[in-house]
């Protein structure tokens, strides 16, 4: 295990504005995309309408994209949550496929009665009354669609997540002790004074660090070994950094509930009491 790396001390030239520059510029390109894209079916449908010798409203067309375009956007912490738990090496390549490909159907018809009700909404303001066909019809007309959308749309949470765990170089003299901790294709490099706690998962550990839970592959007793004296054990398959307890509430068993920093709370054994004095 490699647990010495340089890395970032946070700040405005740090992790934290860092990832501030790389959250805007994401928002930027996502934005862009939206619009151009956004531009491009609008015109697309005005054409295909036009050559079918159907007359609308160029603000029908432009809600019937917008409303899409809300639903979606209003989906992608969804999709980010997925991307970020159901791939490699947490799930098989094979389960990953087929969870994403289940997760489709119910994403799809979230969409499709979001857009459809944007919809119902506005004509209903402008006097007028939206036709949308039978519900079944119209959710497997949109589903197709809708593939290729979480398709593209996982793949931007991909990449973005990917982009997010990069670490830029910093200058000699702000190096600090990391965890490097390899995720599929990316690998985090994990401040070893923001984890909070570390526990036992199988072949894995699982590490608690800036809200987010990481798999390592390790045993907990190799990680405790290379993160150092500032962690301590709570428990059989647990330890968690001295610094971050706040209160420590023992019961009558002796056992006890450990109190973090960012309010998590964690269960010890009564044998690892007196590791936190």
């Amino acid at each position: 295990m490699d647990e010495k790396a340089a890395g970032t001390s946070g700040g405005q030239g740090g992790a934290s504005g860092e990832r501030r520059r790389k959250l805007a510029l994401l928002a930027l390109a996502f934005l862009g995309f939206v619009l151009v894209q956004s531009f491009a079916n609008v015109e697309s449908s005005r054409a295909d309408l036009a050559r079918a010798g159907l007359v609308e409203r160029p603000a029908h067309v432009w809600l019937w994209e917008l409303s899409s375009v809300a639903m979606w956007v209003a989906l992608l912490p969804a999709i980010g949550w997925l991307v970020a738990r159901i791939r490699p090496p947490r799930i098989a390549w094979g389960w990953a496929v087929l969870a994403h490909a289940a997760a489709t159907v119910p994403l799809s018809a979230i969409h499709v009665a979001g857009m459809i009700a944007i919809r119902l909404g506005v004509y209903a303001l402008w006097g007028e009354r939206y036709r949308y066909g039978g519900a079944l019809d119209r959710f497997v007309y949109e589903y197709r669609k809708d593939a290729v959308a979480y398709l593209l749309l996982a793949a931007f949470m991909a990449v973005a997540i990917w982009w997010l765990a990069r670490r830029e170089p910093v200058p000699a003299g702000r190096e600090e002790r990391v965890l490097l901790v390899p995720d599929g294709n990316v690998t985090h490099r994990v401040p070893i004074d923001a984890i909070g706690w570390a526990a036992s998962a199988g072949n894995y550990v699982e590490i608690a660090w800036s809200g987010r839970t990481l798999l390592h592959r390790s045993t907990l007793a190799a990680l405790a070994e290379g993160l150092g004296p500032g962690f301590v054990r709570i428990h059989r398959g647990r330890i968690v950094r001295a610094s971050a307890v706040r209160r420590v509430e023992t019961d009558r068993s002796g056992d006890f509930i450990v109190t973090l920093a960012d309010g998590t709370t964690l269960r010890g054994s009564r044998r690892f009491r007196a590791n936190l004095g």
